[in-house]
């Protein structure tokens, strides 16, 4: 009698097969927990990308509305009175204290206007200088009061829409520092003040994440400051 064998599964093959397989489907539910965390910290680096991006952009705009002229150097402004005295320009030289008589940064303008003051924060926000006649920004705190939303995810068969906004604020800050000093201490005051310009301005921008998913809701804030200190304007030389 002749037996024919054919090839079969043992027994304890198909046990270890299960085994694997039950190790695998415990696992899946956190590997796709996982994979959904790593997808949020992609949204909020994104969003703070696009944070510091509207940051350094600002920064790259004029000091104020009277450095706008687009015919003369920027000129050093006046302030008011809660200013810091020490950076007061000199009346004869129209420099700051301590500035070379060979730098050639501008304190005047060109054309002999002197005095121009600094704006109000009552003038600060999109389209307020000038009487509400301008339509474009042209200078730093031109953004102030501004807000731009991004709508990472937006999908009506999902349950969750999740939402960023970054939102601009524009202000001084007092400028009080030790000039006297060999070295100089300055320990900026993030306190804003509505009443009185000053040679900083403090522009602040707040990430705030608006979700139903717990690890998106964070609010993330920028710092960062410009100084009243005019501009330079290279020389030339006729031949």
């Amino acid at each position: 009698m002749k037996t024919n064998l054919r090839k079969a599964v043992a027994m304890i093959e198909l046990i270890f097969s299960i085994v694997v397989m039950g190790i695998v489907m415990m696992s899946a539910p956190m590997l796709i927990s996982t994979a959904s965390k790593s997808g949020y910290v992609g949204m909020q680096q994104e969003a703070i990308n696009e944070a510091t991006s509207q940051l350094n952009m600002i920064l790259g705009y004029h000091w104020d509305e009277n450095d706008t002229d687009e015919d003369f150097a920027d000129p050093l402004l006046v302030v008011s009175n809660l200013g810091d005295d020490e950076l007061d320009q000199n009346d004869t030289t129209s420099r700051r204290q301590g500035t070379p008589k060979e730098s050639s940064r501008s304190y005047t303008r060109e054309d002999g206007e002197t005095n121009l003051t600094a704006s109000t924060i009552a003038s600060f926000g999109e389209g307020v200088d000038n009487g509400g006649t301008e339509t474009e920004n042209d200078d730093m705190d031109d953004f102030d009061g501004t807000t731009i939303t991004l709508n990472t995810i937006e999908n009506s068969e999902v349950d969750y829409i999740d939402k960023v906004s970054i939102k601009t604020d524009v202000s001084y800050i007092a400028d009080d520092a030790d000039y006297a000093t060999t070295n100089l201490h300055f320990t900026p005051d993030y306190v804003n003040l509505p009443a009185d310009t000053t040679n900083i301005k403090h522009i602040q921008v707040t990430l705030k994440s608006i979700s139903n998913v717990e690890e998106l809701k964070k609010t993330i804030i920028f710092h960062a400051f410009s100084c009243n200190i005019g501009a330079y304007k290279l020389e030339s030389k006729d031949f």
